[in-house]
């Protein structure tokens, strides 16, 4: 199928689009990398009257260090999130990440903001955003203001975003020097959403984890960020114990539903895979890395 009819606006500026989406209200959509939208469109799920397509705000683009923080612009590409040294140094966990979402074609286009903005569960950035505790800059009428990731995902497409709000810059505190961290994703085949995907992110000092941050991908209607899960490795040698409590605690968080990537137990067993194996791998990291 093809789209419905709509009209095309190009706004050289934030508040040129902010004032695009006040005037046209619920008939509006913003337009990122449109690989979420522009399908919905051809089905006609979405049919929008009004299209603003970012493309062309040069102030919604770049990647930039902010003393301990990391400020991403939201139309930055996962492809210049995955090429660009200082995410590399100071963030490794975006990139590795990033080099998980869809295909190269993809990923050229596919922007950061848009892949958290949406509400998609099976996005891969939300989660991630979750575990590295970042917030997201949203501006509107009424100003700007800053969302935490971890309160943002409301429910399936549902987010704290107003809808005469646009996501301007995603604000990545960086962690400290040392920091393990791991994303893992089971899929069915390239460019698929996960089965399952754990985040996370940890801290180990003498041996012992000293903190933990953890969160899952595809297993609810929001991502999943699971402070019993990480809680249940601070303090402990990341033993079998510690890991085993780790893995309960965030299979007691998540909801998934029986389709076409497997019944809930089948999910329930990869996302305990995943986790212990993004356990293991940042527990492997830790120690060695620079930020």
């Amino acid at each position: 199928m093809i789209p419905g009819n709509f009209a095309y606006h190009r706004p050289a500026d934030v508040a040129a689009a902010a004032r695009l989406l006040q005037e046209h209200g619920d008939e509006a959509q913003l337009l990122a990398g449109g690989h979420s939208l522009i399908p919905m469109m051809k089905l006609r799920m979405a049919q929008p009257s009004h299209l603003i397509d970012l493309q062309d705000i040069a102030g919604l683009k770049g990647i930039s260090r902010d003393g301990a923080r990391l400020v991403i612009g939201a139309m930055t590409t996962q492809h210049e999130l995955i090429g660009d040294a200082l995410v590399a140094a100071a963030v490794p966990l975006l990139r590795e990440a990033a080099l998980q979402i869809a295909d190269p074609q993809v990923r050229y286009v596919g922007t950061i903001g848009g892949n958290v903005a949406n509400g998609d569960p099976g996005n891969d950035m939300p989660g991630v955003m979750q575990c590295l505790d970042a917030s997201f800059e949203l501006t509107g009428p009424g100003g700007t203001r800053e969302v935490a990731a971890r309160a943002f995902y409301e429910a399936a497409f549902t987010t704290a975003r107003a809808e005469d709000e646009i996501l301007t810059r995603i604000i990545v505190p960086i962690p400290k020097p040392g920091s393990g961290y791991a994303y893992l994703k089971q899929k069915r085949k390239i460019g698929d959403y996960a089965t399952a995907a754990a985040a996370v992110l940890l801290a180990v000092e003498s041996g012992r984890c000293t903190s933990a941050a953890i969160a899952m991908t595809n297993l609810a209607a929001t991502p999943v960020f699971t402070e019993a899960a990480g809680a249940a490795l601070v303090g402990t040698t990341l033993d079998e114990a510690a890991v085993g409590a780790a893995v309960a605690a965030m299979l007691a968080a998540i909801d998934p539903a029986t389709d076409n990537r497997g019944p809930v137990e089948f999910k329930k067993h990869v996302a305990g895979l995943m986790l212990r194996r993004a356990i293991a791998e940042a527990a492997g990291r830790a120690g060695r890395g620079t930020a």
